[in-house]
């Protein structure tokens, strides 16, 4: 699986993002996915998890309430829908495959990484 992130940008504190990330190759809908970002000098944290079927979404309590995750397996792409931005949301932001689990936060648990996209939100 390849995955290709984009959608991060500059944006004021509480403006919006969707950030998407594109994957190739038909074992997509297989996958739980992952959403993680790294802040300068900080290490790369969880964001949200979604399960295959995108019936199931977890949050870190940091971006819970503010930001969504979704998946369309037909168009091989899974989503983070941004809100309410704040300067420490400011990061380089990943998508991940989870080969084997769902909603984990451990990012050694998955298997595929696409490139950071960075989102600067300033305020």
């Amino acid at each position: 699986v390849q995955l290709q992130a984009s959608g991060g940008g500059l944006v004021q504190a509480g403006g919006s993002l969707r950030l998407s990330c594109a994957a190739s190759g038909r074992t997509f809908s297989r996958y739980a996915m992952g959403w993680f970002r790294q802040a300068p000098g900080k290490e790369r944290e969880f964001v949200a998890g979604i399960s295959w079927s995108g019936d199931s979404t977890n949050y870190a309590d940091s971006v819970k309430g503010r930001f969504t995750a979704s998946r369309d397996n037909a168009k091989g792409t899974v989503y983070l829908q941004m809100n309410s931005l704040k300067p420490e949301d400011t990061a380089d932001y990943y998508c991940a495959a989870d080969l084997w689990g769902w909603g984990r936060s451990d990012a050694r648990e998955y298997g595929y990484w696409g490139q950071g996209t960075q989102v600067t939100v300033s305020s």
